[in-house]
């Protein structure tokens, strides 16, 4: 793994935002009012977030969050930063946490009201949620939790070393922003959270790598996350690097992209040491909430030891993008789930 540089800890605010005391407060406040008007008998599943009526009630709620917040999410949904990454601080959490889930879900999200709501508030500053029904069965807020057994997998439900990698880049509707909102570091505070953003490793990169990372010659490999379509399907042959040349989108996955040829692998190649050379990180604590625009940067983590204990380190997933209506062609009237992807692997 490459060594990560220049954690987040204070600096600008395009990058951390602390809340303060009272931010906090009016954050929970906004959070607690939408918790206030759920169901209050039996369990809530997380397939009742994918509504309409609630995301709306969500959307409206969002108005009332913390102005420097609101601000600050909105700039970065419009303009980014350099560093493609933005970690809010001091987020709301819900004060009884349950034990960090051992098979990799919550079922019921009763317990967790306060940091399911708060977090989908956040996020629809950003643009509107999505999900895939492949994926963590479509829910709209994912637990990313280790799970025994599955270790080595380069996939959420890992605990070694999380190669750099674009969300979901081989999906045609794939998310334009992740959040990462933490209900539990792991134990040791080992396990950083990385980024690299391309505008910084850009003049790293020699003209003819930029010239072959333009053109159609990679795929990558399915998730194996994603059910039936995981693991043996690829995509159609993308660029890594597409828009314009001083600031360029990008789409990369140093685990499961395939270059086609030796000159498109010396270029991926080249493209690796680059990000390698820029990345930033941070080991998230309770209520650090990391907003990576997955257009400008890929993320990946460091290895860590879970014990299994109930304990473990638990965050909770959210996608969103700045425009939904590419999708609406394959997506359920009211629902943001995008179907599964057929084995070949367009919808």
């Amino acid at each position: 793994m490459p060594t990560y540089h220049e954690p987040f800890i204070g600096g600008a605010e395009e990058v951390t935002l602390e809340l303060t005391e009272q931010e906090t407060a009016q954050f929970r406040k906004a959070a607690a009012e939408l918790a206030d008007g759920l169901p209050r008998t039996g369990p809530l599943s997380p397939a009742l977030l994918d509504d309409p009526d609630l995301l709306m009630d969500v959307e409206l709620a969002a108005r009332w969050l913390p102005p420097r917040l609101a601000r600050v999410l909105s700039r970065f949904r419009r303009a980014g930063n350099p560093y493609g990454t933005l970690i809010v601080r001091n987020a709301p959490i819900d004060d009884d946490l349950p034990p960090t889930p051992a098979d990799g879900a919550v079922t019921d999200w009763s317990r967790l009201p306060l940091a399911t709501l708060a977090q989908l508030a956040a996020v629809s500053w950003l643009g509107d949620v999505i999900a895939y029904a492949d994926e963590k069965s479509g829910h709209l807020v994912q637990d990313i939790v280790p799970v025994r057994g599955a270790e080595r997998r380069q996939e959420n439900s890992g605990s070694v070393m999380l190669e750099l990698h674009t969300e979901d880049g081989f999906h045609p509707f794939k998310p334009d922003f992740i959040t990462l909102l933490c209900l539990r570091a792991d134990h040791e505070r080992r396990a950083v959270t990385t980024s690299g953003a391309i505008t910084r490793a850009l003049p790293r990169l020699s003209a003819g790598c930029v010239s072959v990372l333009r053109r159609p010659l990679f795929r990558i490999r399915h998730s194996s996350s994603f059910g039936r379509a995981g693991g043996d399907a690829v995509s159609p042959p993308l660029p890594v690097l597409s828009g314009p040349d001083s600031e360029p989108e990008l789409i990369a996955d140093f685990h499961a992209m395939e270059p086609a040829g030796d000159t498109a692998a010396r270029a991926f190649g080249e493209l690796h040491g680059a990000m390698s050379a820029v990345l930033v990180g941070a080991v998230l604590e309770a209520g650090d909430l990391m907003i990576v625009d997955n257009r400008a940067a890929v993320h990946g983590r460091t290895g860590f030891q879970p014990r299994y204990d109930g304990g473990d380190r638990w965050l909770r997933r959210c996608f969103a993008v700045a425009d939904l209506r590419p999708s609406r062609g394959v997506r359920a009237a009211g629902s943001q789930v995008c179907p599964p992807l057929p084995p070949g692997g367009r919808p």
